[in-house]
């Protein structure tokens, strides 16, 4: 019976060794070679020497087997607290572009709200033996952090902090978010203005509610009504703005802490005949893709969350290469993008 004969690819997989017998050079120059952060070490000759090598036999490196020999795996874990929000696509872009051009590759995973589930999932990037990790889901006392802490693997925060600092945190600078907000309705002539607040546990909600209320004040304008909303989401946004309108009917503008609750905004003013901004006027915050095609299209902080992305993945090699570096905080501005939903309150007699 003739034997079965199989691909190449699966009769053996195709080592270093491999790569450097076909290179002319010995195994250690391959590892330079094809390791960015190390392949200044080897002429570029001999580098492309190498690379070609590699493709033509077509050579994956068996990150596992590095990390088990006490390497590292070039593999970073990202965790994020939601999949379909727009703000996420383009951190995880910035922090490819850094991380490729390292040499690393990033897994994604959607991190639970249950602490059972986040150990879980921490349990499995530390069966993948990820060299550390970049975590979007924080609380302000997170215990993510701690079981970082207490695993002794590297990570660093973005979009949101934690109030202790443990690691290292690339954040937006939400106090001038909130400044730049109601600076730019009171120069409308708004001054009843409320503020449609993140969850209270996250950094961002409790640093835009403050930030809110120290703007208003500087403004000589005391009252400063403040709903706050379960979640990050278009449903809590309608439910809150909902609720503020029933309270504070005579409310012209509202700042939201983000662009899924301004269209919750929307939602209910629609459902209640009303029209932004001629009744009421909604900044949001992020800028996230497709508020500009809004009817009207939403006044909103742009965040630079590619660049978040590419500077969490910077501090985060730059822990792995130095542990002991004291973690530092990195606090981007935001910009206002000024569109149609906002506009100067209706006086008295309007249609």
């Amino acid at each position: 019976m003739e034997s079965l004969k199989l691909p190449p690819s699966v009769r053996r997989r195709t080592t270093i060794r491999h790569v450097a017998e076909h290179a002319g050079v010995n195994p250690s120059t391959v590892s330079r070679a094809l390791n960015p952060a190390t392949r200044h070490l080897v002429g570029n000759v001999v580098v492309e020497r190498v690379i070609a090598s590699a493709a033509k036999l077509g050579y994956r490196p068996n990150n596992a087997a590095a990390a088990l020999r006490g390497g590292r795996s070039q593999l970073i874990g990202v965790l994020l607290p939601d999949l379909t929000n727009p703000v996420f696509p383009p951190i995880v872009r910035g922090l490819e572009d850094a991380l490729t051009e390292a040499g690393y590759a990033v897994l994604i995973a959607h991190c639970g709200s249950s602490v059972e589930d986040q150990d879980r999932l921490i349990d499995r990037m530390l069966g993948s033996m990820v060299d550390g990790l970049v975590i979007a889901t924080a609380s302000r006392q997170d215990s993510l952090v701690q079981r970082c802490l207490a695993e002794g693997m590297p990570a660093v925060l973005v979009n949101r902090g934690e109030d202790d600092r443990h690691v290292p945190e690339v954040v937006n600078d939400d106090f001038l978010s909130m400044r730049l907000a109601v600076d730019h309705l009171v120069g409308l002539g708004h001054t009843r203005i409320a503020h449609l607040a993140g969850p209270t546990r996250l950094t961002t909600g409790a640093a835009r509610a403050e930030g809110f209320m120290l703007a208003m004040r500087n403004h000589g304008l005391k009252d400063t009504p403040v709903v706050a909303c379960d979640d990050y989401s278009r449903d809590a946004g309608a439910t809150a703005c909902a609720a503020l309108l029933e309270r504070r009917p005579e409310t012209t503008a509202v700042v939201a802490a983000n662009d899924l609750i301004a269209l919750g905004c929307y939602d209910v003013l629609a459902a209640h005949g009303l029209q932004c901004p001629r009744d009421l006027s909604v900044v949001g915050h992020n800028d996230m893709p497709l508020v500009d095609m809004l009817a009207p299209p939403l006044t909103s902080l742009r965040i630079q969350h590619r660049e978040m992305g590419r500077q969490a993945a910077r501090l985060l090699l730059t822990h792995l290469n130095n542990p002991d570096t004291t973690p530092v905080r990195i606090t981007l501005s935001p910009l206002l993008v000024v569109r149609g939903s906002t506009a100067p309150p209706r006086t008295e007699g309007q249609g």
